[in-house]
């Protein structure tokens, strides 16, 4: 059955504001199709919005048994509509399996975009997934860059191929109904079920209380993403004002905004190639602001008085590598 028109003009209006190259007729999307609902629904939504230019793959982590039967089932679903697909199978190795899959799966489907020349890979992230990822992260205590949740367009992890999630104001279940319409049945995945899983346990909670709105929490979501995004460019022009390397040291002139501080020691000690927690970080700038010297991860921290430099009272803290310990 026949994609509502309506339907196919919103889906091409949500693409359309991730992807300029719409208007460009020869440019062609590569979409991740698991077999899943979502995926489904977003193959059917694509190839009616545009008609010759998509194409599918499907990722086989060969994780069940069922998954290579699952595959030649979305192979079907394409041949159908005529929508070119291709089946890839990766092995997933040992460690953290949902992790490890998704990176082998995005490997896989960015390797085949740049060998298809596509403009870009989408996927089928939608609003409950926006909603089950904000309340897992909050969970878990994560900070600003963590409740921006999933964003609707960016970069494959590890490729410069577009990533866009065209589909993250639909809800699931208007998804699900559009997959039914077309007589398609779904892969129904036993990890969906699975309890061990933060995910699951959160989307199974939501599911049983009615009195959360998933639309304001995903709303919620999208305005966090624009606050990182400021605070991103806050940090990028504070280090350009406040961040020098002289003396062979790198010096920075601190501000009155404690977040501030701890955030650009972030930055001080990837550029320096040292680690350290936000807990730690967050430590050594109390120790700077109360005048101490402070050290963690080899890197030596000292304040200093500047006043050439644009920093709050004269205030300057600067950092090089921790001398080497002498040894008898």
């Amino acid at each position: 059955m026949d994609i509502a028109p309506e339907l196919t003009e919103r889906f091409k209006t949500d693409l359309a504001q991730l992807w300029p190259s719409i208007a460009n007729v020869d440019a062609k999307l590569g979409l991740a199709v698991s077999g899943g609902g979502d995926s489904l629904a977003l193959l059917r939504l694509a190839n009616a919005a545009l008609p010759g230019r998509v194409e599918a793959a499907t990722v086989d982590h060969q994780l069940r048994p069922e998954s290579a039967h699952e595959a030649l089932q979305v192979a079907e679903f394409c041949r159908s509509i005529g929508v070119p697909h291709q089946t890839f199978e990766v092995l997933v190795e040992q460690g953290n399996l949902q992790d490890r899959a998704r990176a082998a799966r995005y490997e896989a489907l960015a390797k085949w975009c740049e060998s298809r020349g596509l403009g870009a890979l989408v996927t089928a992230h939608q609003m409950d997934d926006q909603a089950e990822t904000l309340l897992m992260r909050l969970n878990r205590g994560s900070g600003l860059a963590g409740l921006a949740s999933i964003r609707a367009s960016g970069a494959v992890p590890g490729s410069a191929v577009l990533l866009l999630r065209p589909l993250l104001s639909w809800r699931r279940a208007e998804l699900a109904h559009l997959v039914e319409r077309a007589g398609w049945k779904a892969v129904s995945d036993p990890s969906n079920e699975d309890l061990a899983f933060d995910r699951i346990r959160i989307r199974k909670q939501l599911e049983g209380a009615d009195w959360l709105d998933v639309e304001n929490i995903a709303r919620s979501a999208r305005l966090l993403a624009e606050a990182n995004d400021f605070v991103e460019e806050q940090l990028s022009a504070c280090w350009n004002a406040n961040v020098d390397v002289r003396d062979g040291k790198l010096r920075y002139y601190p501000g009155k905004s404690r977040f501030m501080n701890i955030e650009m020691l972030k930055q001080i000690f990837m550029r320096m190639g040292a680690v350290g927690s936000r807990t730690e970080l967050a430590r050594l700038a109390d120790r700077l602001w109360a005048g101490e010297n402070g050290s963690l991860g080899g890197v030596l921290a000292k304040p200093a008085r500047d006043d050439r430099g644009p920093g709050f009272e004269g205030r300057c803290w600067t950092f090089a590598a921790e001398p080497a310990r002498r040894t008898n």
